[in-house]
């Protein structure tokens, strides 16, 4: 398994912005089709769309390109102070738990607390940001809000919320985005860890030539197989926030199991997983990205991990 050098501290923050900025890149779009799907497709009336690729047709002829990096703003502020905290706080409390850098076999009982402690960190951040983005995205050309609950852009949105339901309005869904960042990265480094350490395993032997090349496979499979795994786990919890945070009333519950539990009345158990099909489309490409850039960004700047 890996070794660290002790003094990648602040670097490992480096190289986990650098991996959000990927993942916004690859898998924004994808996040757009989700969205308008759990928002329109759960709702009693309004308009339906038939999957995924029907959505993001839509778009493209309603709103072009543009409409499907709506949000992005927003999208990438938060992913990126997010992943820099998810992945530099997984790496050091993971080093601490563990006594010092790995040695062999992942250990279960420092990658899952270390996972679960970072998202619980971010989920603060990404609150906020996701709130704005969910809003931006809900309100494209075919949403049937009113013209005077739209947002020019995400800073006008995210005061309009201040304004409208003061400070804490702006951290509705708090507590749904922390369980899902809290359980879904404990999945997905879990994840991560046990699939790219079988596979170092199989590539002893291999030449020194193609030694970067199998580190990409290897990023690419173990990062694209944790989001996989990830949002397969949380996707009912991430339907719920999506409609905490964009429904017009007040005083809406923010309970994401009394969400679930109406959805799963009015729609069953295939409305608790809506937007599937993008998210698991946008789970293997984006998060194979921010891995490969994780580990490459980590080597230019100088953090040693050697296997053994």
């Amino acid at each position: 398994m890996e070794k660290m050098s002790g003094n990648s501290g602040y670097k490992e923050y480096v190289a986990g912005l650098m991996a959000g900025i990927a993942i916004v890149i690859t898998g924004h779009p994808f996040d757009t089709v989700k969205v308008k799907l759990q928002k329109h497709n759960t709702e009693a009336r309004g308009i339906k769309y038939k999957n995924g690729l029907h959505c993001a047709a839509r778009i493209l002829k309603t709103e072009g390109v543009k409409g499907l990096y709506r949000g992005a703003t927003s999208s990438f502020i938060g992913m990126a102070f997010e992943s820099s905290l998810v992945f530099g706080i997984y790496s050091q409390t993971k080093i601490l738990l563990q006594g010092g850098p790995d040695g062999g076999k992942p250990q279960p009982q420092a990658i899952v607390p270390s996972a679960a402690f970072g998202g619980a960190i971010i989920s603060f951040i990404l609150c906020p940001s996701e709130l704005v983005k969910c809003r931006m995205q809900v309100q494209g050309a075919d949403s049937v809000l009113p013209s005077s609950s739209r947002y020019g852009g995400p800073l006008e949105c995210a005061l309009k919320t201040v304004k409208c339901e003061g400070i804490t309005g702006i951290f509705r869904g708090g507590f749904t985005t922390l369980l899902r960042e809290s359980f879904g990265n404990a999945v997905f480094f879990s994840t991560y860890e046990y699939v790219r350490y079988h596979l170092h395993l199989q590539r002893k032997g291999a030449s020194s030539e193609s030694s970067q090349l199998i580190d990409i496979g290897v990023g690419i499979m173990s990062g694209g197989l944790g989001g996989i795994a990830c949002w397969s786990a949380v996707l009912p919890l991430d339907v719920a926030k999506t409609i905490i945070q964009t429904t017009p009333e007040k005083n809406h519950t923010r309970n994401p199991f009394r969400v679930l539990k109406s959805i799963y009345a009015r729609s069953g158990l295939r409305g608790c997983y809506m937007g599937l099909g993008p998210t698991i489309v946008r789970a293997f490409p984006a998060n194979a990205a921010a891995i490969v850039t994780w580990e490459l960004s980590a080597k230019l700047l100088g953090i040693k991990r050697d296997f053994n």
